[in-house]
């Protein structure tokens, strides 16, 4: 029987750097741990090496240690969203609610779920492949609805939430076709596009977040570096009490606004 041509790990290797490929040796590992077949392992090699996201082809992502499903067509969570999730667990009371907004894969909310323990977790993503897979990672931690930003969660939720998770879009419209095409040809636009200055969904969030959080509940946001100041006045301008928290290690910028006890939300 002939050796495919793909069946060692020095030829994945070589294909995927011909592809450009930064991380060829850590790719083909796992590549090669998905594939049953020499076969199977050609199609995942040149499903790669068309452009598409490698979590689109392994069908998970990693993420605060689990692996997460993430079906074609669905933002792949980033690596450094892990350190707003860490903030949101260092924030949360015992039997928190939780609101995951813009929930993408749902990798978010189900992460905080995992490391906090019994938790009232929502979930919500106007995309619909998004919720179909969210509603597989999060199965039984929580519930998972189908609409824009709020408004299909259940009213019952508003003043109660504790921790609001919105991994919001917050590229600026100008700047979507400079991101990778892993990004901008595979990943919803939605899930990107920030519009002008990239926060007016952020915006759109914050004017409503005061509503629905519990007297000392947090919203938390993702943004860049150069629009954290800006992020800063959106949050403090809806009522919020904000401030900014870094990695340098992971890249990461989250603001965070937290509802006074003495806030009114007429």
């Amino acid at each position: 029987m002939p050796v495919h041509p793909l069946s060692s790990f020095s030829a994945t290797v070589a294909a995927l750097r011909r592809a450009g490929c930064v991380f060829a040796e850590d790719e083909a590992s796992l590549l090669h741990e998905a594939a049953a077949s020499p076969d199977e392992l050609s199609l995942l090699v040149e499903r790669r090496v068309a452009g598409l996201p490698l979590e689109h082809v392994l069908g998970w992502a990693e993420f605060r240690g689990r692996r997460f499903a993430v079906d074609a067509g669905v933002f792949v969570p980033r690596r450094r969203t892990e350190f707003l999730v860490a903030q949101a667990a260092a924030l949360a009371p015992r039997r928190a609610v939780v609101v995951d907004l813009c929930c993408g894969s749902g990798a978010l909310g189900a992460a905080l779920a995992t490391t906090l323990g019994p938790v009232d977790l929502h979930a919500c993503d106007v995309e619909p492949a998004a919720v179909r897979c969210a509603r597989r990672n999060i199965g039984g931690l929580g519930q998972v609805y189908e609409g824009d930003l709020f408004e299909p969660l259940p009213v019952g939720l508003r003043g109660r939430v504790d921790v609001l998770l919105a991994n919001v879009p917050y590229v600026p419209t100008a700047d979507v076709e400079l991101l990778p095409a892993e990004a901008r040809v595979h990943e919803p636009r939605v899930a990107l596009d920030g519009g002008g200055d990239g926060l007016d969904v952020m915006r759109r969030v914050a004017a409503e977040a005061p509503g629905w959080l519990a007297p000392g509940g947090s919203l938390l946001v993702e943004a860049s570096e150069r629009q954290r100041d800006a992020a800063v006045g959106v949050l403090r301008g809806a009522g919020l009490v904000p401030r900014v928290v870094v990695c340098e290690e992971l890249y990461a910028t989250v603001v965070i606004g937290t509802r006074s006890a003495g806030h009114v939300k007429l």
